[in-house]
């Protein structure tokens, strides 16, 4: 992959001196051009450039590395002076010079405080120039210096903003975290407390029945929360789900078991389902069909009551497709931006189960699986598509 060097490039315009540096090495020394070069194995790129004898660089320009004598520099880390090149006896044959039609040169490495070789400052003229001078290499070697540091120091305020802005972000998931979780923990735990206090009190077994009945409905619940939170821990903080996929894996059979479950609990909803496909497909069979009971579970309660959830699936050569869609109002602008993020609901209503998590973690499925979730949701609709290639 080809590097990009913007980074290295808006640092180097960010340092104020650069351009009173370049301005002060070509009148020093009388030579036309000066510029700040960013140097790796197979790239110079140019960072900070001041060319008066129309050499023809611009920041971002560069030239073929195994052209230049800074590459030779990358290795040997040393200075490279030289007044006169028809009289110099190491380079009067060196390609460079004859490459750019040079006669005087100057390069200084710029090593980082950490020992990291960035690149040069340099200056080159076609005329001859007495540079070799204690003044003039004493100079360069200062101002490589003060580019270094300042390279150093840009580096560290970047880190710092970085991390600021991750603590703030971890701050504000781990505040949601709380309130809601204790917001939807809340009920199912009162509803349980109020259930055990009319058993005790209650001899009628059909009405302990009954409430027995709603306890566990109320301890299911609880256990989807926490399955949601122990999936958000491994997405946010565990590097993302660890897969147990295989080439020989029947998904249908897994799918088909998730929408006759929610048709069973849904019984006055229609569930249209199309299956289309017969192969076997490379994946986790539990983490699709999750996604697909989070998805279909998501229409169900975001839905129109009166319009059918449509739960398709096929398979292509190079990729299976898996969607969901249902009828009903669709998602807010303000939410579909954020609709992927944890502890972000479909709807805006308040009275919504659930903390939020479920289309983070189907994202996140599609993540680990190398595939995509996308949503579409208009006045006709909103679906779901989650799409990964077949060949890994």
């Amino acid at each position: 992959m080809r590097q990009d060097f913007s980074e290295d490039i808006a640092a180097i315009s960010s340092i104020a001196a650069v351009p009173s540096i370049l301005e002060v090495v070509c009148r020093t020394t009388g030579m036309g051009f000066a510029a700040v070069a960013r140097v790796t194995e197979d790239r110079w790129v140019a960072c900070g450039v001041r060319d008066e004898i129309a050499f023809g660089l611009q920041p971002g320009g560069e030239l073929k590395i195994e052209t230049t004598i800074c590459n030779e520099i990358r290795d040997h880390r040393e200075m490279v002076v030289i007044d006169h090149v028809d009289a110099d006896p190491v380079y009067c044959r060196h390609h460079t010079p004859a490459t750019y039609g040079l006669q005087s040169y100057i390069s200084m490495p710029i090593i980082l405080p950490d020992g990291t070789f960035f690149g040069t400052l340099c200056a080159i003229d076609p005329r001859p120039h007495v540079v070799n001078t204690p003044a003039i290499t004493g100079m360069f070697k200062l101002f490589a210096e003060l580019i270094a540091f300042h390279l150093d120091a840009h580096q560290k305020l970047a880190d710092s903003a970085a991390r600021l802005v991750g603590e703030l972000q971890n701050t504000e998931i781990r505040e949601q975290f709380i309130a809601v979780l204790g917001h939807d923990l809340r009920n199912p735990l009162a509803s349980i407390h109020s259930g055990l206090r009319m058993v005790l009190k209650s001899d009628d077994m059909a009405k302990v029945r009954t409430l027995a009945t709603m306890m566990q409905s109320s301890v299911s619940r609880m256990s989807r929360l926490i399955d949601d939170v122990l999936d958000f821990a491994r997405g946010r903080l565990g590097g993302g789900f660890i897969l147990e996929r295989g080439a020989e894996t029947n998904l249908k059979p897994a799918l088909e078991q998730v929408i006759g479950e929610l048709q069973t609990t849904h019984p006055d909803r229609e569930i249209a389902t199309a299956l289309r496909f017969d192969g076997v497909i490379d994946c986790d069979p539990a983490r699709i069909a999750q996604m697909a009971s989070n998805l279909i579970a998501n229409a169900l309660r975001h839905g129109a009551e009166d319009g059918p959830v449509i739960v398709d699936a096929h398979q292509s050569p190079d990729y299976f497709e898996l969607s969901v869609s249902n009828m009903g109002e669709p998602i807010p602008p303000e939410i579909m931006a954020e609709l992927f993020k944890p502890f972000v609901r479909a709807s805006a209503r308040a009275n919504q189960q659930g903390l939020g998590l479920g289309l983070y973690i189907c994202s996140q499925i599609a993540k680990a699986h190398a595939g995509t979730l996308d949503v579409i949701s208009t006045s006709e609709g909103t679906r779901f598509r989650f799409r990964m290639p077949l060949a890994r």
